[in-house]
């Protein structure tokens, strides 16, 4: 099998759609018999539920996942037992604070305002085109450091110096990552030992994150333990302080490692949903309408420059929309596992504490025995209830923000930021794509689903 996997490296998710497809959404792939390649992967749900939720203490992180993830070391998607439920018990309630949620819609109004508008603007009155999933990633970048840090590193502008260290640095460590999936432990490791390829820019990106954490850090914390008065960590408290003075006694390290998983997973995922929803919207002209309509009935004669919570929330058809297109492209594919004791999946398949399990939630949204025969087609009107409300789909089969008890806690920050974004781009600006017309869409080599040379389109003013 290994050939084949090879010659397919630079299509990977296409790839195992299709052989999961034939197979009936379960395979066992087979490597040489030294690489310890041997690995089953799946996109049938009745396994993932049972991964995830039913025998979910079967299937911990465990130390093969902590070595592909080491460079985000305690963080909560990379520990088990005591330690992820800390994390749990912390940020959770934090998130769910009526004032992060204040606060986030002040930030993303803010950086709308201040960012994406004047640079939408530059171009439009320009005529030239755009990298869109390069603003959106700016974007996102600044809001999460904001929400998260306090801190704003200014990234989206019209006229931008550079890349921030902080971002390349992401690029190359989720490359990486995705990369210790499918090639054998001995061979990264190698390669990590000579600094050689990918491991070399990990471990370059690894001290970028440092360089920039790691001052904040420090900085916040120096601040606190100048005060008289210990900070009340609860909701009049921003979520650097709140962290700093619950984890008092942890390392600076644990801090940073948090903090790192915060700012991508805000950060490039959302970036990454965004850019895959103005795609489809861009190929599915008769949706983008259906949303306008949606966005203009609702605003009437109001003057609305930004669309804030409470508007998006009435935008059913807008929420629909977005579904669907994380249906199609989640932005975080798959999901590794590996369980401690031998056990039996649903689809009859055995499995050891030496096999590696792959969850693909790319492939699963392409399954047509899952979603029906219309599958690869965007089509929000699935997720609308007869009630004209959203209808409700399990996580097993629809596991976009994971499932069981390790279910995405930033689910509806997500859903914040891209409808607010979205609605108000939306109702302010046409676009239209200027790239050429490709039969199937390019994906970067990343455990973050990117599309390849970016999303080029041409912005103009809505009349």
């Amino acid at each position: 099998m290994l050939p084949a996997l090879l010659q397919n490296a630079g299509r990977i998710h296409e790839y195992v759609t299709e052989i999961l497809r034939e197979s009936g959404g379960t395979i066992e792939i087979k490597g040489p018999w030294f690489a310890n390649m041997d690995m089953l992967v799946t996109c049938d749900p009745a396994n993932v539920d049972h991964i995830l939720s039913r025998n979910f203490e079967n299937y911990p992180k465990g130390p093969h996942f902590r070595k592909i993830f080491h460079v985000v070391g305690d963080a909560m998607i990379n520990v088990d037992s005591e330690l992820w439920e800390l994390h749990r018990r912390t940020t959770t309630p934090l998130m769910n604070q009526a004032n992060f949620r204040t606060w986030l819609e002040r930030n993303v109004s803010e950086k709308m305002e201040n960012g994406l508008f004047p640079v939408l603007e530059h171009y439009a009155l320009q005529g030239s085109h755009i990298d869109l999933q390069e603003i959106f990633q700016r974007m996102a970048f600044d809001i999460s450091c904001q929400q998260f840090l306090d801190k704003d590193p200014d990234s989206l502008c019209v006229d931008p110096t550079g890349d921030h260290p902080f971002r390349g640095a992401i690029r190359d460590a989720v490359n990486a990552i995705l990369y210790r999936h499918i090639i054998p432990e001995r061979c990264w490791k190698l390669q990590k030992y000579y600094g050689i390829d990918r491991e070399k820019k990990l471990s370059e990106a690894d001290r970028a994150f440092d360089n920039f954490l790691y001052p904040i850090l420090e900085e916040k914390t120096e601040q606190l333990n100048k005060t008289q008065q210990p900070h009340n960590s609860g909701s009049d408290s921003g979520m650097l302080t709140s962290h700093i003075e619950t984890h008092r006694g942890k390392s600076m390290k644990f801090l940073r490692d948090t903090f790192l998983t915060l700012i991508i997973a805000g950060g490039d995922a959302t970036a990454s949903a965004l850019t895959w929803f103005f795609l489809l919207l861009a190929q599915n002209p008769q949706v983008e309408a259906k949303i306008l309509h949606e966005i203009l009935q609702l605003k009437q004669n109001k003057l609305i420059r930004i669309f804030k919570v409470e508007e998006c929330q009435k935008l059913t058809y807008l929420h629909a929309a977005f579904c669907e297109s994380l249906r199609l492209f989640p932005p975080i594919p798959l999901n590794h596992k590996t369980p401690m004791e031998k056990d039996i999946l649903p689809s009859g398949h055995v499995v050891t504490p030496n096999t590696q399990i792959i969850m693909s939630f790319y492939s699963m949204g392409r399954m047509d025995t899952v979603w029906g025969k219309d599958c690869m087609e965007f089509k929000p009107e699935r997720w609308i209830s007869p009630d004209g409300g959203i209808k409700r789909q399990p996580s097993y089969k629809y596991p976009v923000f994971n499932a069981g008890p390790r279910s995405c806690i930033g689910r509806e920050m997500a859903f914040t930021m891209v409808k607010m974004i979205a609605a108000t781009v939306i109702c302010h600006y046409q676009f239209q794509l200027v790239e050429p017309h490709h039969p199937q869409v390019l994906i970067t080599d990343s455990i973050i689903l990117e599309k390849k040379h970016g999303l080029k389109v041409k912005f103009s003013k809505r009349k």
